[in-house]
């Protein structure tokens, strides 16, 4: 699918999204009914491989070292599936939010607690419920929340207007309670390896499409986007074995590596903390300002794309900076354990 057509596609299913329309299919009916027996059969080969769904609990305080008297750690908080949660990996400091959250502290040199309230297995209809723990109680605001969603959202056949909507409502919510928000837009699936065709192309072609419908939402709400599922394509196909887990499904600790150090530089940028000079778009890297749409379907072509609102209005809808981030270490060594 052309960059265009990829932006027409995103068009409507946002559009859908933002006033109750209905939902895109996946593919034409007389292909559904091989859609849910490969699904079927790559889940069973996912599941049988003798992984366990055992998630490291990671929340803490991360950069206790750069900790001033009176001033509070910034909050960094993690929403949405399995891959925000670090299913996979069998240690704390191997999972996004723990990378994050020692990368973050490094940039800023402030301590950073972490919390993650995603849910392994969760769809972008759990976002209701996850943002109101976030939220509830009265309690304190994010400085920043990272959302990483969708995969099961494809996997589960859920429309992706309804998909997109949920995670609006969602990004809306947090930015209106005045948290920054990064969301890494759904992955590749047709990179997994127990995925055969037909429905590798069908999952690469939906997986791509709802990522781009993602980032039109998300930016129209005041969020900002990066895009993991060309960081999840090449380089996952060409390493299978180091960058996926034992279940050829979620990321290694190598995996979420790469994938962290594709969204920090977003989450820093949201936060004030990267550097003035690279703000400025660099048409060397393909950066500027670019319709969302189009801005969105070009992200979903490269690793590590972020797509954040410029203008509200432009000759043809609203506006969006897309920039291509340098990739950075998110530390030379593995973080060390939080403490509470």
């Amino acid at each position: 699918m052309t960059s265009m057509a990829r932006a027409r596609v995103a068009r409507r299913i946002a559009a859908g999204a933002a006033y109750g329309g209905g939902g895109i299919g996946l593919a034409g009916a007389a292909l559904m009914g091989l859609l849910v027996a490969e699904a079927q059969l790559a889940r069973r080969q996912v599941y049988g491989n003798g992984a366990q769904p055992h998630v490291p609990q990671a929340d803490g305080v991360y950069g206790r070292s750069y900790a001033v008297p009176g001033e509070d750690p910034l909050l960094l908080v993690l929403l949405g599936d399995s891959t925000a949660a670090g299913q996979g990996v069998h240690r704390a400091g191997q999972t996004p939010g723990a990378l994050l959250a020692s990368g973050l502290a490094a940039v800023a040199e402030r301590p950073v607690r972490l919390r993650n309230v995603a849910l392994p297995g969760a769809q972008s209809d759990d976002l209701d419920r996850q943002v109101g723990l976030v939220l509830g109680n009265g309690g304190r605001v994010p400085d920043v929340c990272v959302i990483m969603v969708g995969a099961n959202d494809v996997t589960h056949r859920m429309p992706p207007t309804r998909s997109v909507r949920h995670l609006s409502s969602a990004v809306r919510r947090l930015r209106t309670a005045g948290a920054e928000v990064v969301v890494g837009t759904c992955p590749d699936l047709g990179t997994i390896e127990p995925v055969q065709q037909p429905l590798r192309w069908l999952a690469r072609r939906a997986s791509r499409q709802l990522a781009a419908a993602q980032t039109i939402g998300v930016v129209e709400q005041g969020g900002r986007t990066v895009s993991l599922g060309d960081l999840l394509g090449p380089e996952f196909e060409a390493h299978p074995r180091e960058l996926f887990g034992p279940d050829l499904y979620h990321p290694s600790a190598e995996g979420y590596a790469t994938a962290a150090m594709a969204v920090l530089p977003t989450v820093c940028a949201a936060l004030g903390l990267w550097p003035a000079e690279e703000e400025r778009p660099d048409s060397f890297r393909r950066e500027g300002f670019l319709p969302v749409a189009r801005a969105a379907a070009e992200a979903v072509e490269e690793a590590g794309t972020e797509v954040t609102a410029a203008m509200p209005t432009g000759p043809r809808g609203p506006w969006a900076l897309l920039k291509r981030r340098r990739r950075r270490r998110v530390a030379e060594a593995e973080p060390a354990r939080p403490t509470a």
